[in-house]
């Protein structure tokens, strides 16, 4: 009997020392990808987008389009692997967004429009500041989001102002966790200086509306005037000032058609008060009265590009809680209103489970239909064979989703059909009794099915591998199904 591929290569590896030990190292591998790979609710579609916005100060709506957003597309369109061009204009104000096509590096996406934007400014009219260039993507939509609201019967001592004050404190220490990406702040309104114009003491005093934000522009900033060396030192110059009180804001000198010094407050109101927003955030909780409403802020927090969500949700709300009566008061409640890490821990654990369900199904219905010594090896080569599959995974750089291990579910049927057509066979030779060592039978049987068995295997895969060559979103979307399964078999 010709031995073939399948039966040299039982031959060579039975009675090898060395089968158990890539045994127990793939196992090893396997655990270890299993622990570090991360895990996700869905795979993640990488379509950059990048946002250029410019200040058209002066311009109405109708000349930005035309001045400003019509050079920007046609200098936008020319750039290599951009789908989509959007625009949106207002008064004073022009959006151009480049959405790349799906898979593209964000990075190079980023670089590439900042390169043709900054090789390309003589198109855009004289006076027109240069672009504020900005990308995004996936990566900044947040993993853990905060919600910071007074306790029931602390409402009067904590106001949206207070609140945003301790939630940019909590920002600056949750930023320290590792592989922590982006984070903002809705809600709250933070102190700001504010200069409320009077017209009739503008006029009185001669003072135009821009003069007025001249003078102010031009008073609140400094810069380096060099340095002095004197007595065997050096001391740095710097010029200006920076404002932080309303009584400096209001000491500023403003030019007057009259001649005559003018201040911003002869002028001017200068207040330091909240920032006025038009939206606001409030948190509702159901108490045994009814209903009460106290204001709130949320904190969102972002991951790194290939952080692992889970383990990423984890640190931060360690570190939330670590940092409870130490920089949060008492009288103040985080409640975690987005657990990213958590609910995609929770379904990839679930999915594992079903993972082991079906496995444990297969062995014990080969351990009553063939024997239970057949069922062990099955109960041995079908994990490794899976945890080795997660291991070429992270490998390539997927992740654990409900994508990739319905992969590996449905690779189990194939697995199995393979495992019990060579076991069946090998038991039918062990049967036989004609004399052969059991060695030799397992060879012979092995060689009898194995290249048919590899043939057919290889037909699935051939069948699973034209879906990495989808397009679109679907895509990247639909890609670890012929590589998990493929791998797997």
């Amino acid at each position: 009997m010709s031995l073939g591929f399948s039966g040299r290569l039982t031959r060579a590896t039975l009675n090898s020392p060395l089968t158990p030990l890539a045994l127990l190292a793939a196992i090893a591998v396997g655990l270890l990808a299993l622990v570090s790979i991360p895990r996700e609710e869905e795979p993640q579609i990488s379509v950059p987008m990048v946002d250029i916005m410019v200040r058209a100060d002066g311009l109405s709506a109708p000349d930005a389009a035309e001045l400003v957003a019509r050079p920007l597309e046609a200098i936008v369109h020319s750039i290599s692997d951009v789908d989509h061009v959007y625009t949106q204009v207002d008064d004073d104000q022009v959006m151009v967004t480049a959405r790349f096509r799906v898979g593209t590096n964000p990075d190079e996406a980023i670089v590439r429009v900042h390169e043709r934007i900054r090789a390309n400014l003589d198109r855009i009219p004289v006076g027109i500041p240069e672009p504020t260039i900005v990308g995004r993507g996936i990566n900044d939509v947040p993993s853990v989001v905060l919600t910071l609201t007074p306790r029931p019967g602390a409402a009067a001592r904590w106001n949206d102002q207070a609140l945003y004050e301790l939630a940019d404190r909590l920002r600056t220490e949750i930023n320290k966790v590792d592989n922590v990406g982006l984070t903002f702040i809705v809600g709250g309104r933070p102190q700001e200086i504010r200069i409320e114009p009077d017209p009739v003491r503008l006029d009185r005093q001669g003072v135009s509306l821009g003069a007025l934000v001249q003078a102010v522009r031009a008073a609140n900033r400094t810069f380096p005037a060099g340095s002095v060396r004197a007595d065997n030192q050096a001391v740095d110059v710097i010029a200006g000032h920076t404002l932080t009180t309303p009584s400096e804001v209001g000491l500023i000198t403003v030019p007057s058609v009259l001649g005559q010094p003018v201040l911003v407050r002869d002028v001017a109101n200068v207040i330091q008060a909240p920032r006025e927003d038009s939206a606001r955030v409030w948190r509702y909780a159901r108490l045994s009265g009814g209903w009460s409403d106290s204001p709130a802020v949320t904190l969102a927090v972002a991951k790194r590009r290939g952080a692992n969500a889970v383990v990423v949700s984890r640190d931060v709300l360690a570190r939330v809680n670590a940092l409870r009566g130490v920089l949060i008061p008492a009288d103040v409640e985080v409640a975690v209103t987005r657990d990213y890490g958590a609910t995609a821990n929770d379904k990839a654990n679930e999915l594992l489970m079903h993972l082991g369900l079906a496995t444990v199904s297969i062995v014990v219905l080969i351990g009553f239909a063939i024997g239970w010594r057949e069922a062990g090896v099955t109960a041995i080569v079908i994990p490794t064979t899976i945890l080795l599959t997660l291991f070429a995974s992270n490998l390539m750089g997927y992740t654990i989703n409900r994508v990739s291990l319905f992969a590996l579910i449905f690779s189990i049927g194939i697995l199995v059909d393979d495992a019990i057509v060579m076991i069946e066979n090998i038991a039918r030779h062990w049967a036989m009794n004609d004399g052969r060592s059991p060695s030799d039978a397992v060879v012979d049987a092995v060689a009898e099915v194995g290249n048919p068995t590899v043939v057919a295997t290889l037909t699935v895969v051939a069948a699973l591998l034209p879906m990495l060559f989808v397009s679109g979103l679907m895509g990247p979307y639909m890609a670890p199904i012929p590589v998990n399964a493929s791998a797997a078999m």
